[in-house]
């Protein structure tokens, strides 16, 4: 099995000035496609040459295997979640909000949260918002290629906070590139992974 990394949904210049062209050149068009490459070199005559990305994620020692395939992954999940700031939405409605309003308290405390675990993130890493199997909403960090994956974790939204994602837009004020982050949601896909 050869893995592919989908299209974009939106065109490169879509997520500006959130995030720019350029960033979407090099993290989607260089960093991305490396991290596929790199993975597909690496399943070649390995058990895993005909496995899913979540199997490999889910059953791969840790190492390079699992760090490009938790990589495509994670990318391919971060770039899904956009749109141009004149359609996104600003929050989730419905069945989401509702969880988010019961774990967190509120959609505002909720994104006062996950910003504070996306700034406060030592190093590179994610963070993510994910879903239990007991069916809580909880926002872990994970540092590198780290994935809910791995964890049993049912991922719904993500963020990269690699420097690749936002140096050349924000060198190093992560915090602004985190508060960008929230104008450039496509909730009706979180919602759909919500409702998966």
């Amino acid at each position: 099995m050869t893995h592919q990394i989908p299209p974009l949904s939106f065109s490169a210049n879509d997520l500006a000035p959130a995030i720019s062209a350029v960033t979407i050149g090099f993290h989607y068009g260089k960093h991305h496609q490396t991290y596929l490459t790199n993975l597909n070199n690496l399943i070649q005559g390995s058990p895993f040459a005909e496995s899913s990305l979540e199997t490999i994620i889910a059953k791969a020692p840790t190492g390079p295997l699992f760090n490009n395939a938790a990589q495509v992954f994670n990318h391919t999940f971060y770039f899904g979640q956009f749109k141009s700031q004149e359609t996104a939405r600003k929050k989730p409605e419905e069945g989401l909000l509702r969880a988010i309003d019961k774990d967190f308290g509120s959609f505002d405390k909720f994104v006062e949260a996950f910003t504070s675990a996306a700034v406060s993130l030592f190093g590179s890493g994610w963070v993510w918002l994910v879903r239990e199997n007991s069916g809580q909403l909880t926002i872990t960090q994970e540092s590198n290629a780290g994935c809910p994956l791995a964890k049993k974790q049912k991922p719904l939204l993500t963020c990269d906070v690699w420097e690749h994602a936002y140096y050349l837009d924000y060198q190093n004020r992560r915090a602004d590139y985190v508060k960008a982050f929230w104008s450039i949601l496509d909730w009706k896909v979180i919602e759909q992974r919500f409702n998966e």
